[in-house]
């Protein structure tokens, strides 16, 4: 029967955090980042499995987080590799092709049910779904010389976040094209299904500001005040009424 699966990324070393571990597995309030993450997607009715996937070095952590949370929806702990890419194929080849796929950055701890279920939802009507929330910056691109050579409308420019979402057979057939290409790069999977599949329609969810992604060491204390605005601090369901 087919699945909903999500994905958990979380194969970052964090070495260009500077921290003593993995990005992933810092903490708030007493729990990784991970766990926020996890919580979210086990908590979510329409979400029928969990893969983790992570350095082959913290694979007993991830088992140890899973038994103390005694989470019944994480089906598996994969090793993932070099590059963010690697991470995503180590799931798609464990998979079969009537699944769908929700890859979600292990650091993007406080994604909402809202998003979760706008994205399964769109799931049902197209191959392949992004979430991102509209730039407030005037973006810019520049030259070789450091010179700007463009300055694309606001309006149409978004921040990409995740999850992105896929039906298996597509984002797999994404990956064989892009592997075969000796200048393949990418820093996420809808990037892929663009470039190699540019047929294919890419829907966008809108996102949240909340659901932002641990970059910087001052991020943790935007994800702290987060954390508080949210319910998590006071025993509550982790959303709140904003």
């Amino acid at each position: 029967m087919a699945k909903t699966v999500a994905v958990i990324l979380a194969g970052g070393s964090g070495v260009r955090f500077g921290a003593d571990k993995p990005k992933q597995f810092l903490e708030i309030d007493g729990r990784a980042l991970i766990e926020y993450t996890i919580d979210a997607f086990e908590k979510h009715a329409l979400i029928d499995e969990i893969a983790i996937v992570t350095r082959a070095d913290y694979i007993d952590w991830c088992r140890d987080i899973v038994e103390r949370n005694a989470y019944k929806k994480v089906n598996r702990i994969l090793p993932g590799g070099k590059e963010r890419y690697h991470s995503s194929l180590a799931a798609i080849e464990v998979y079969a092709n009537e699944d769908k796929l929700i890859f979600h950055d292990a650091v993007r701890p406080f994604v909402s049910e809202r998003i979760i279920s706008d994205c399964v939802e769109a799931l049902k009507h197209f191959d392949a779904v992004d979430v991102a929330v509209k730039t407030v910056d005037t973006i810019i691109q520049v030259g070789e010389d450091n010179c700007i050579t463009s300055i694309p409308p606001r309006p149409l420019l978004r921040n990409g976040q995740t999850p992105q979402c896929f039906k298996r057979a597509v984002i797999r057939r994404a990956y064989d094209l892009a592997l075969q290409d000796p200048g393949f790069r990418t820093t996420d999977d809808c990037g892929v299904v663009v470039r190699y599949l540019p047929d294919v329609p890419v829907y966008v969810v809108e996102g949240e500001y909340s659901n932002m992604k641990l970059t910087n060491y001052e991020d943790l204390a935007i994800l702290q005040k987060y954390w508080e605005l949210l319910g998590y601090s006071s025993g509550g369901s982790g959303r709140s009424e904003l």
